[in-house]
C-alpha cells in the first residue's frame, strides 16, 4: 500500500506544460524525495501511476484559500444572483471572509449565501475572481452570506425560499460534494451547476468536513462516514417543509456519503417515502463496486433508477482503485450493462471531452440539459418505458444524445434491452 505521504508527493510532482520554473524545480524536489522514500521498486511503479490523478493537482494555479470569499457590492447589469442554502459538517472558522474550514464540527451547522454569476459565464466552468471579492462583471462574486442559527431556523428559511417560487416549481436540489473539496469550491461548484441546469428549484449544498487537502483522504473517508447521520438529519428536515420533491446530485466521495445515508433511511423503523425523491444522480461516485451492489442488495432497488455519471477516463478514480487495493470504483467501472441490471440509467462520459487533465468533474459540463433529463427521468420507473416522449417533447436516448459523445445504458426493466445511444450515430 502506498502512504498517504508518498500519495501526496507524487500528485502534486506533475507540472503542466508552461508552469514557470520555480514550480518545475519544486516538483523535481518532490521526485526525488519519492525515489528515496519508495521502496522496493515496485512501490516507486505503484506512486508514479498515482500521478495520473492530475484533477487532484491544482497545476500553475492557486485555489481559493482562506479569504476567498469576500463580498462584493459592485453592481452589474446582467449577472445573475442564486441563493444557496447551507447545510453543514464542517467547523465554523474563525477567519475573515471564510465562513467554514475543512475541522469537523460537533453539531450541524447552517448558513445562506447569495452567489452571483457573470453574463460572460460559460456553461460548465467556474470563472473564478484572481483575487477576492472579483468583479461580477467577469467573475463568480458572492454578493452575501449569513449564518443560520439552528435547524428550525434553516427549515423556515427553506421554506421562505419555497413560498417565492410557483407550487409546481416547488422542489429541493441537494448537491453533496466530493473528496478534496474546499468550502468555497462547494459553494462556487453547486452555483455554477444551478445556474447552468436553469431548474427552478431551491438549491441546498449539504458540505461535510472535507479538508481539501491531497494528503487527507483517509481524513476525508472517515469525514463522510460521520456525516451520514447529518445528510440523514437534513434529507429529513427538507421533507418536513412544503417542499414537493427532493433532487440529489452527488459527486465522487459525495456519492459514497449518499448512498450510505439513503441506505440508513431505507432500513430505518421511519423511512422516507421514496414517492418524496426525484432525481437522485451519483456523478464520478467514488464507491467499491462490491460495496455498491451489497448497498442496494440491502436497501433494495430504488423505484426509481439511481442516474449514475462514469467516466473510463476517470484518472481520480483510478488513484482511488489504486488505493483500495485494485478494486473498481463504480465512477469508472466498464460494465454499465451490470450498473444498469441493478436499477441504474447509466450515462457514460468517457468519449466527452475533459476541462482538465483528470476527467473528474465531467458532470458540471452536462447540467445544461438538466431540464429534458429531470421532465422524462422524474416519469421513468422501473418496469416503464423511458423510451416515450418527455414533456418536453422528447425521447431519453434523444436528449441524452444533444450532449456530443455522450453513451447511455438503461435497465431491462425500463427497456426491453439495454441501449446505447451515441451523438451522431
Amino acid at each position: 500500500m502506498v502512504s498517504t505521504a508518498l500519495l501526496g508527493a507524487a500528485i502534486r510532482c506533475q507540472v503542466p506544460p508552461g508552469c514557470p520554473s520555480p514550480g518545475r524545480l519544486v516538483c523535481e524536489e518532490r521526485m526525488n524525495t519519492i525515489r528515496h522514500l519508495a521502496e522496493p521498486a515496485g512501490t516507486l511503479r505503484r506512486v508514479c501511476a498515482m500521478i495520473l490523478v492530475c484533477a487532484l493537482v491544482a497545476g500553475c494555479s492557486t485555489r481559493p484559500g482562506p479569504g476567498s470569499l469576500e463580498t462584493s457590492t459592485a453592481a452589474e447589469q446582467g449577472a445573475e444572483n442564486h441563493t444557496i442554502l447551507i447545510a453543514t459538517t464542517r467547523e465554523r472558522s474563525d477567519k475573515p471572509a471564510t465562513y467554514f474550514n475543512g475541522e469537523r464540527a460537533t453539531h450541524p451547522n447552517y448558513a445562506i449565501a447569495t452567489v452571483s454569476v457573470p453574463p460572460t459565464h460559460k456553461p460548465g466552468k467556474i470563472e473564478w475572481p484572481s483575487r477576492p471579492p472579483g468583479d461580477p462583471a467577469t467573475d463568480f462574486t458572492l454578493r452575501g452570506a449569513a449564518y443560520i442559527k439552528d435547524r428550525a431556523a434553516f427549515k423556515s428559511a427553506l421554506n421562505s425560499e419555497l413560498a417565492k417560487r410557483k407550487p409546481a416549481d416547488r422542489e429541493a436540489f441537494v448537491f453533496v460534494h466530493g473528496y478534496n473539496t474546499r468550502f468555497a469550491e462547494a459553494l462556487y461548484r453547486f452555483t455554477q451547476v444551478v445556474h447552468d441546469s436553469r431548474a427552478p428549484v431551491v438549491p441546498v449544498l449539504f458540505t461535510w468536513a472535507s479538508r481539501g487537502s491531497v494528503t487527507d483522504y483517509v481524513y476525508d473517508m472517515n469525514s463522510a462516514q460521520i456525516a451520514r447521520d447529518a445528510l440523514e438529519q437534513t434529507l429529513r428536515d427538507i421533507a418536513a417543509t412544503g417542499v414537493k420533491r427532493i433532487n440529489i446530485l452527488a459527486h465522487s466521495m459525495g456519492s459514497y456519503l449518499l448512498v450510505e445515508t439513503l441506505r440508513q433511511i431505507s432500513i430505518s423503523k421511519n423511512p422516507i417515502n421514496q414517492d418524496r425523491f426525484g432525481i437522485i444522480a451519483l456523478a464520478a461516485p467514488d464507491i467499491d463496486i462490491d460495496l455498491f451492489k451489497q448497498q442496494l442488495k440491502r436497501a433494495g432497488k430504488p423505484d426509481k433508477p439511481f442516474l449514475i455519471l462514469v467516466s473510463k477516463d476517470d484518472r481520480a478514480l483510478k488513484a482511488s482503485s489504486l488505493l483500495a487495493g485494485g478494486k473498481q470504483r463504480v465512477g469508472r467501472y466498464g460494465n454499465t450493462e451490470e450498473l444498469a441490471s441493478l436499477g441504474a440509467i447509466v450515462i457514460d462520459l468517457t468519449k466527452l471531452s475533459g476541462e482538465n487533465a483528470a476527467n473528474h468533474d465531467k458532470f458540471a459540463q452536462i447540467a445544461r440539459i438538466a431540464p429534458e433529463l429531470r421532465d422524462t427521468l422524474l416519469n421513468a420507473r422501473l418496469g416503464e418505458n423511458v423510451g416515450a416522449p418527455s414533456p418536453t417533447g422528447g425521447r431519453l436516448g434523444d436528449i441524452i444524445g444533444r450532449g456530443a459523445n455522450i453513451v447511455l445504458t438503461v435497465p431491462k426493466t425500463i427497456l426491453n434491452a439495454p441501449i446505447s445511444v451515441l451523438a451522431g450515430q
